[in-house]
């Protein structure tokens, strides 16, 4: 188990750089434009699959890095180039981390490879949870998944919303009812193979922020998939149902949903990515103020602007420490008895959303204009706080683990 710290290693600043470098010179240059076209910035993907970023080979190696601080790391200065264009990278991620959270050894060497491709035929993934009527609220979801034991089938029923690569993607991973008695525990996972008859895109969102990130509804009607599409395996899922009736019917301890163990697993990362967003528009907003001059001096000798960008610093410093904090909490196996992770995301994302509208506030009627970076920014930042459970979401999850009430 690598011990916490600080600093950096060799290896890792060396692919910080690396990353730092591809989003100053592909990213960040891209960014006004594909945010203007609401599209998914199909080119800029190959770049980064070309040069290995978007690659299965790299997440592994960040995620597996014993220290815990590769992804965060990469989250933070993907996300510092453009946080549309590199949601669009990183948005099969969520995905991915759902196989590696609920899958087997074999789910994974199969179904991960396929939602990235390679350089010359690059695909996506998309992870559908969200429903119309089930964001938060996860035990509301309506989506069925039932067994045909003849066939060894599984068939889906249902509407996802919200889905990043939604309807795009190569691969779905899709979660469903299997026992409704259960609530949120009565979840599985599934993988929808490329081209699964049944499956289809909604309605594609006009979003906000992070517009170069496609957002869609996904519906699913009589969509067959084999039985080996059930992420884990349906002996383990009988074996966690078994469980949850029984834990169900003594009052005893709730286990974890699938959705949730993703969402776990990925609440850090989301922590970094606004860590990233809020930085670059602090270093907008700070060299802003030191070139843009009124009443003959540069505006950062006025205190009410030098106090602004002190606390924006001592914040996002502050949300990473969280942030790095939670990621390596992780990766050696401790658990989260507070709710690190969920502070990591709630912090950081409420750092984003202060210090993107503060940097729109120290620029001025040019912070309010598209010339300058800090307006898209403000907007991206707004998902932050949404997105992968609510402010509000984060904040009961803290208080209920505190109090050692369940987590529904």
């Amino acid at each position: 188990m690598a011990e916490f710290t600080l600093e950096l290693n060799d290896d890792q600043k060396q692919v910080r750089d690396w990353l730092h470098g591809f989003a100053a010179e592909v990213i960040r240059p891209a960014a006004s434009e594909w945010d203007e076209r609401e599209e998914t910035p199909w080119p800029v993907i190959q770049e980064a699959a070309k040069v290995g970023i978007y690659s299965l080979d790299f997440y592994a190696q960040q995620f597996f890095d014993p220290t815990g601080l590769g992804i965060p790391m990469a989250m933070e200065e993907l996300f510092w180039g453009d946080a549309g264009i590199a949601l669009s990278i990183v948005g099969t991620g969520l995905a991915a981390v759902g196989v590696l959270a609920n899958g087997t050894e074999e789910q994974i060497g199969t179904w991960i490879p396929q939602m990235y491709g390679d350089a010359s035929d690059v695909k996506v993934a998309a992870f559908c949870s969200s429903e119309p009527d089930a964001g938060s609220d996860v035990a509301s979801m309506r989506t069925r998944a039932v067994y045909d034991e003849a066939k060894d089938e599984w068939v889906l029923n249902g509407t996802k919303t919200w889905a990043t690569n939604g309807g795009i993607a190569n691969v779905h991973v899709v979660v469903a009812v299997v026992d409704p008695e259960l609530g949120s525990k009565g979840h599985a996972s599934f993988i929808v193979p490329p081209a699964t008859p049944g499956l289809s895109q909604g309605q594609k969102f006009k979003k906000h922020g992070i517009r170069a990130s496609h957002t869609a509804e996904v519906v699913l009607e009589d969509v067959r998939i084999p039985g080996h599409c059930l992420l884990g395996g349906k002996e383990k899922l009988d074996e966690r149902l078994a469980r949850a009736r029984e834990r169900a019917k003594s009052g005893g301890e709730r286990v974890k949903n699938a959705a949730m163990a993703t969402f776990e697993a990925s609440r850090p990362a989301v922590g970094a990515m606004a860590v990233g967003t809020a930085r670059a528009a602090y270093e907008v907003a700070l060299d802003y103020a030191k070139t843009r001059t009124q009443f003959g001096r540069p505006i950062i000798d006025n205190q009410g602007i030098a106090f602004q960008l002190a606390d924006m610093r001592t914040q996002i410093d502050a949300a990473r420490l969280l942030v790095w904090r939670a990621s390596w909490m992780a990766s050696a196996g401790k658990p989260f008895t507070a709710a690190e992770g969920s502070m990591s995301k709630l912090y950081a994302s409420e750092t984003a959303k202060k210090v993107t509208a503060q940097a729109v506030q120290i620029l001025g009627g040019n912070g309010f204009t598209r010339e300058y970076p800090v307006e898209r920014m403000h907007r991206d930042a707004a998902i932050y706080t949404i997105f992968e459970g609510t402010s509000e979401i984060q904040r009961l999850v803290i208080a209920r683990t505190l109090s050692g009430m369940p987590i529904r």
